[in-house]
């Protein structure tokens, strides 16, 4: 068989740490759920209506993973680089379709994550009614803690969500706020994608998103879940 050659190296293998084992999650995609708390949606000037509504989505590259604890420098093209705190949910089976009753046995396990966003280049786009990449999907904008698995901790359906800069505390919420809860957005996912082991699911994040500067700390907390931090670096 003849072994075959590339142009240049492939993608790396993008992963996470997993608590209690040495093995790590490689991670597939990244799946981010937009305004899932009411009170961010009315900040953001878009309520949401549930009995009108569906959730909608949008996806972060897997190479803009980032792991809880590392400087990241302060992206090029914003003037505004927002935190969003979140509960991401990771996949640990394949699915399509699935029922919110089968949901439960689609999740591997949870950790804390940060979309970081350049809220400027959303705003505009979201205006003009273009795509969010530019200030969604960008390098380094992804950071997540280890994974916890599920274990005893089950669908979480509750539990405390919080962010503070500095030591000064920014966003405080529960999980039992979500509007669509986790089996929901599962299974709502799974219409649109054969989920896969890997995948990642950013919940939605709370009220009191706000911009950050050069030297600032990040620190996020989920009861039962964890922590996540960042540190923002100099631009380059």
């Amino acid at each position: 068989m003849t072994q075959q050659t590339y142009l240049w190296n492939p993608q790396p293998v993008f992963s996470l740490p997993v608590r209690g084992s040495t093995a790590r999650l490689p991670v597939k995609r990244i799946f981010c759920v937009g305004r899932n708390y009411h009170a961010h949606a009315l900040e953001m000037g878009r309520p949401v209506d549930k009995s009108t509504s569906s959730p909608f989505y949008f996806t972060k590259a897997n190479s803009t993973l980032v792991e809880s604890g590392e400087t990241v420098p302060y992206p090029t093209g914003t003037n505004n680089y927002h935190f969003e705190m979140e509960l991401v949910v990771a996949i640990g089976a394949s699915g399509f379709r699935v029922s919110e009753a089968d949901a439960a046995g689609m999740i591997f396990g949870y950790a804390a994550g940060l979309d970081m966003t350049r809220r400027d280049l959303q705003l505009v786009a979201r205006e003009a009614g273009r795509p969010w990449d530019l200030g969604k999907d960008f390098e380094k904008s992804a950071v997540c803690s280890e994974i916890v698995p599920i274990g005893d901790l089950g669908v979480l359906d509750s539990g405390a969500i919080s962010l503070s800069v500095n030591g000064e505390t920014k966003q405080s919420s529960d999980l039992s706020k979500l509007i669509w809860n986790i089996q929901e957005i599962i299974a709502d996912l799974s219409r649109f994608y054969h989920l896969e082991p890997g995948d990642l699911i950013y919940t939605g994040t709370p009220e009191g998103v706000g911009a950050v500067k050069t030297g600032d700390k990040i620190v996020g907390t989920i009861d039962k879940v964890g922590e996540v931090s960042l540190t923002i670096g100099a631009a380059e």
